[in-house]
């Protein structure tokens, strides 16, 4: 097996017995990116000089026989919109690009106690704003399975260093569906935590009340390991909280899975809804309860998403001025001109959408209209949820309705693309967790199952995804 095959239970085992060293592991991926990233396009900051650095320093540690962390020494990409000091953090946008991080998120602390190995930073949709990594300032990231296919978004150069072998894992964010659906177009195993299972802390802020930091990576085990590691309770976040991870071992044929009606129906891809139903139809053969059930606000969370999501973030956004830091115009005549054109000028068209959509959604008179019958919704969706969950223990849905599309297909007209997040959105607003795991293909191209569980049962989730790892490898 090449060095850039390996899991991270693998290459822990190889650094333990020496089979080969962090050097060695940290060159082969570096070898990788120059062989492949040509084409793909997943990072936009390669880390060279500090991760071979690093990879002799963990080989000294090694040497002196010290105790090995499991993700010491292991290759990761981290996606652009978390910050990782002394490395460039753009967000995909014009008006961040020569920013420097002055400090680590929460989870890069997290990483590097562990002496995880940072490559570098992986490309994006501006700000997190789109489904395909098409909306990049810097330019688009191909899928590596069909290099004229999208990889998904926004976390797609994540999703894509991962399925191209670029990195052993990597770091994403998920706010309605981001790191979950390049998952499933890639191919990869992506866990969106249930909101405020880690902490955001570093994170650039898109639409606060969704956002979360996510793991993409090989196998169900391997994003077991990231997220362990970064998982809990931060004082720099006060929406992250510590909840214990239930004991209780699942046995298959205790358990109930439900499988909403809803999310079968006109607009799915007949051939994604074949891939899906043959993957529930396995755990159904294996002794796994699976049972039919409603939610009928799903209609409605997509159009809800599309009022809360601009509004966060016109507000989060108003603070790239021109004047603290980031890209600020040169040709100004005084204060509100270098407002307007460095907004102007640094933003992408689907950034400024959203901000002029958001803006006028939370403008007097229309608080109410839009903004506060969304925040309405989301609670019914919600309640869709918990009464579900008396029932099942899980829910399986597909990630996405469709396959991945080729590049330049949606990227003209914003509704196709928008509703790509049709199955993933209803999960952020109710804030639960959710496993993206690819279960097939479809015309050669990756399908993912979503396993949708209760607040933070992330364990359970994991576990029962591990199963069809078991059942049915890849």
């Amino acid at each position: 097996m090449k060095l850039t095959d390996l899991t991270i239970t693998q290459a822990h085992q190889g650094l333990k017995k020496k089979e080969f060293s962090a050097l060695e592991l940290c060159k082969a991926y570096l070898d990788k990116i120059k062989e492949r990233d040509r084409e793909i396009f997943a990072f936009l900051t390669v880390n060279t000089e500090k991760a071979l650095s690093q990879a002799k320093k963990i080989d000294n540690l090694i040497s002196a026989g010290k105790k090995l962390p499991i993700l010491t020494g292991i290759p990761t990409a981290i996606k652009d919109n978390i910050l990782v000091e002394g490395i460039k953090c753009t967000a995909g946008s014009k008006i961040l690009e020569d920013y420097i991080a002055p400090y680590d998120a929460t989870v890069i602390k997290k990483l590097k106690e562990e002496d995880c190995l940072i490559l570098g930073k992986t490309n994006l949709d501006e700000f997190g704003m789109g489904s395909s990594t098409e909306n990049s300032a810097f330019g688009p990231t191909h899928n590596p399975h069909d290099l004229t296919r999208v990889p998904g978004g926004s976390s797609g150069g994540s999703a894509a260093a991962v399925a191209a072998n670029e990195c052993v894992c990597a770091l994403g964010s998920d706010t309605g569906g981001s790191i979950r659906q390049p998952a499933s177009f890639c191919g990869v195993v992506g866990l969106r935590p249930t909101y405020g299972a880690v902490s955001r802390y570093g994170l650039i802020a898109f639409v606060s009340s969704l956002d979360q930091i996510s793991p993409v990576a090989k196998t169900v085990e391997d994003t077991r390991i990231i997220f362990e590691t970064i998982k809990g309770k931060d004082c720099l976040d006060s929406n992250s909280v510590e909840k214990p991870a239930p004991v209780k071992k699942l046995k298959i044929r205790e358990l109930k899975i439900g499988v909403p009606k809803e999310y079968f129906v006109k607009g799915i891809d007949p051939e994604v809804a074949k891939v899906i139903k043959a993957a529930i139809k396995k755990y159904e053969e294996i002794g796994v309860k699976i049972e039919e059930v409603s939610l009928p606000y799903t209609e409605y969370a997509l159009p809800a998403y599309y009022i809360i999501n601009p509004s966060e973030a016109s507000a989060n956004l108003a603070r790239y001025d021109g004047i603290k830091y980031g890209y600020s115009a040169k040709e100004a005549k005084d204060l509100m001109e270098i407002y307007l054109k460095s907004k102007g000028e640094g933003f992408g068209q689907e950034v400024r959408r959203r901000i002029i959509l958001g803006t006028y959604s939370l403008s007097a008179g229309y608080y109410e209209a839009y903004y506060l019958r969304a925040q309405k919704v989301r609670t019914l969706v919600k309640n869709d949820f918990e009464k579900v969950f008396e029932k099942v223990d899980a829910i399986f849905t597909p990630v996405s309705p469709v396959l991945p599309f080729k590049i330049g297909e949606r990227i003209e007209d914003p509704l196709p693309m928008y509703l790509v997040d049709v199955y993933t959105v209803p999960i952020s607003l109710a804030g639960l967790p959710a496993l993206s795991l690819p279960v097939g293909k479809a015309a050669n191209l990756p399908v993912g199952l979503q396993i949708i569980g209760k607040p933070f049962e992330e364990s359970k989730i994991l576990e029962i995804g591990e199963i069809f790892e078991k059942t049915c490898p890849r």
